[in-house]
Formats: structure tokens, C-alpha cells, sequence
């Protein structure tokens, strides 16, 4: 079967084929967009936080007496906290990792007010947060008990000592070694001096939209406040036991304050991405049901086609043609529209896409998204299609030929 002649025919009732084809190059405009960003959400929510979220939990502690020794209280809770059976570790700190709330600072190289700064998330910990956080240190130290101070809420200084992530010190230092950041120093509030210990393969911050995400730092400092959150990390397999157990015992050992907000690690990362989640459900449901819209349009659109042209195909079944034969035409047929609508849609989803990423900050299209969207709708296309096709191979010649 020629392309030519089908084309011919297609041009002089071509109303009716121009809006499926431009039914199927706006899918595929919006099939093309909607995949890359589930793409780009999914692979945000897949990246690993660099702690041990399956053995981690948190809660908070409220101390509402105004004479109470609330550093004392807390180290006190620490001490009790990491001799609990089934705990690995323990740590007051401000934040943990994409709970949504925390500090930042920004990190010049030089003590020079009117340089940029780089942004940093901040993790306030003692000598025990490597471990209690689960972190891989890969280059440097720990902090040394004695360099742990109380945080002063009445005076601007700040720790002089930081261990911080690969991702920071390479922000900071591109074209180096992660390891030789080690040892330099960098400078936190304009112009405090804070000294790398450390370099941890990761850690996120507690934003999982900031572009910093992965730029985080651990600070050797408690925080001697009446609101106090403790991270706890347990054995393997054992969170779930612990949980209530430690809530009941620090409720316990004190009059004076509440316990509550106990929340796990793997709670906290679907929480923070539960937008993102509706976000590529709701657009996973939009491609399948413009897929089977267009599906359906197609179908339609052939099913008219056979019903206004029962005596055209009668009289070619007249004359010989076969039944392959007018199968064949009606799926080529369908081939045209849906190449012109894919080559439509493809122009249509590049523009869109050029302008999303200008407007909202998205990820160009994967190279493969296209041609893969193409054969999608092809694929669509020949099987919306081959319903109608067959029933138009079984139309009887010489009741068509009879036909008005």
C-alpha cells in the first residue's frame, strides 16, 4: 500500500484528522512534560539522606519550670538515654535531616562582609552525633568531648570548630580534593572563624527543596534551652520497642516537662516529600488518562470512518482487494495522523519544556523522553485503530455496493 494515495485522501476531509492529530501532539506535549518531572520528583525523593533512617527516631522536651537546671536535666537525659537497653546512641540537637525546620548560616572563604556566602545547614551535636546520626566520616576527625560547648543565647559567638559534608567543602573548593579541606579555615556570621575538622559523605540539610540540600554541617555545641529535641538511634530492628519504652522513662524522670513529638526518621522523609508524592500520583493519572482519551478519540475517529466509506471499501472488496489489504489501509492511515501529531507534539513539548525550565527551575527533557513518548503514541494508535480496521474487512461486497 502507497503512502501517497492515503495522504490524498486524507487532504480532502482533513478537518476531522487535523483534530486528532492535534489531540495527539497535545498529549504528547503534555505526556513528555508530566514524565519528566515525575522523573525529576522520584529521583528527589530516592536521594538517601546519609543517616540511618530506619533506626532513628526523635522527640522533643518541654521544660516549663523557670528554676529548673535545664543543662543539668539534659545531661542528665543523654547519660540515661544512651544506657537504655536497645539504644546505639543519643544526642540533643536543633534539627534532623528534612524535617522541615532548622538553621542556616552562610560560609565566606574570607572574613569580608560584602563577599557571597555559601549556604550551610546547621546540626547542632555533641562528640556522639556522628554516630548517633549514622554519618560516614570520610575524611578528618570527630569532635573531642572537650570541644563541646553550651550554646550562648546572650552573646554572637560561634563554635569554632565544624565537620561538614562533601558536598559543602566541594562547593567551597571545586577543583580540590574533599580531603583537603581538612584543616582550612572558613568564616560563619561575616567574620567568625570556624575550623573543618571533618568531612562527611553526606547529610542533608531539613529542606528537601533548597537547592542546598546536601550542604549541611555539624556543630560541636548543646543547646541549653527549655525546649530541648533528642535524636536516638537504636539497633537494628529494635526502633519500634524503644520508642515507647524511652518516651515512658524520660516522662518519668522528671516533673517539671512534657515528652511528646516522638517521631521516626522514615515518618519525617515521607512527610517531607508528601507533596511531591501526590504531585507524581496526580500526574502519573493525568498521562494514562489522556493516553486513553486520545485512545478513545482515535477509535472514534476510525469507527466514523469506516461507517462513512462502507461502500468505498465494498467496492474495492469488488474488485479484489483483500482483507489484509483494507487492514493495512486503515492502520497506515492511522500512521499518518498520529506521525503528524507526534511530530507536533514533540515540537510543542520542547517549547513547553524550555519555557518551565526558565519559569520554575525544571530539569531539561531526558534525551530519550521523546522518541520514547513517539512510540508510545504510535503503539496507542495502531491498537485504538485495529478495532475498527477489522470490522471494516468483514464488510459484505455486494451489500456495500447496494448501499445508498
Amino acid at each position: 500500500m502507497e503512502f501517497g494515495p492515503i495522504w490524498r485522501a486524507l487532504q480532502r476531509n482533513k478537518t476531522s484528522y487535523v483534530l486528532i492529530a492535534l489531540q495527539i501532539a497535545v498529549t504528547m506535549a503534555i505526556m513528555v512534560n508530566a514524565i519528566n518531572i515525575i522523573q525529576e520528583r522520584s529521583e528527589q525523593m530516592a536521594r538517601p539522606s546519609g543517616v540511618d533512617e530506619a533506626n532513628i527516631f526523635y522527640l522533643t522536651s518541654n521544660i516549663f519550670d523557670p528554676e529548673a537546671d535545664v543543662e543539668a536535666q539534659i545531661a542528665s537525659d543523654l547519660d540515661a538515654m544512651r544506657n537504655f537497653p536497645g539504644v546505639v546512641d543519643a544526642i540533643a540537637s536543633n534539627s534532623v535531616p528534612l524535617s522541615g525546620s532548622g538553621w542556616s548560616e552562610g560560609i565566606r572563604l574570607e572574613p569580608d562582609p560584602n563577599l557571597e556566602s555559601t549556604g550551610i545547614g546547621v546540626f547542632f551535636a555533641d562528640d556522639h552525633g556522628i554516630n548517633t546520626f549514622g554519618l560516614n566520616l570520610v575524611a578528618g576527625r570527630n569532635f573531642d568531648p572537650a570541644e563541646i560547648t553550651w550554646h550562648d543565647y546572650e552573646s554572637d559567638t560561634w563554635p569554632p570548630l565544624a565537620i561538614m559534608t562533601r558536598a559543602m567543602v566541594e562547593e567551597l573548593w571545586p577543583d580540590e580534593p574533599y580531603e583537603n579541606a581538612v584543616g582550612k579555615t572558613v568564616f560563619v556570621h561575616r567574620t567568625k572563624p570556624v575550623q573543618i575538622i571533618g568531612v562527611t559523605e553526606r547529610m542533608q540539610a531539613a529542606w528537601n527543596s533548597w537547592s542546598g540540600v546536601e550542604r549541611s554541617m555539624l556543630v560541636p555545641e548543646w543547646r541549653g534551652s527549655s525546649f530541648s529535641r533528642y535524636v536516638i538511634r537504636t539497633e537494628p530492628g529494635r526502633r519500634d520497642e524503644v520508642m515507647p519504652q524511652l518516651e515512658e522513662m524520660l516522662a518519668a524522670r522528671f516533673d517539671n516537662r512534657i515528652v511528646r513529638s516522638v517521631r521516626t526518621m522514615e515518618e519525617t522523609r515521607e512527610r517531607s516529600y508528601l507533596l511531591d508524592s501526590s504531585m507524581v500520583s496526580i500526574l502519573t493519572f493525568i498521562v494514562i488518562v489522556l493516553t486513553a482519551i486520545t485512545g478513545l478519540g482515535i477509535v472514534g475517529l476510525a469507527s466514523f470512518s469506516v461507517a462513512r466509506r462502507t461502500k468505498q471499501i465494498g467496492t474495492r472488496r469488488a474488485l479484489g482487494a483483500t482483507r489484509p489489504a483494507i487492514l493495512r489501509y486503515f492502520m497506515l492511515e492511522n500512521f499518518l495522523i498520529s506521525t503528524v501529531g507526534v511530530v507536533g507534539g514533540a515540537i510543542i513539548a520542547v517549547g513547553l519544556n524550555m519555557w518551565m525550565v526558565e519559569a520554575f527551575g525544571l530539569q531539561r527533557i531526558a534525551w530519550y523522553l521523546i522518541p520514547g513518548a513517539m512510540l508510545t503514541l504510535w503503539f496507542v494508535g495502531q491498537v485504538a485503530v485495529l478495532g475498527p480496521a477489522r470490522r471494516a474487512t468483514t464488510v459484505p461486497p455486494a451489500l456495500a455496493t447496494r448501499s445508498v
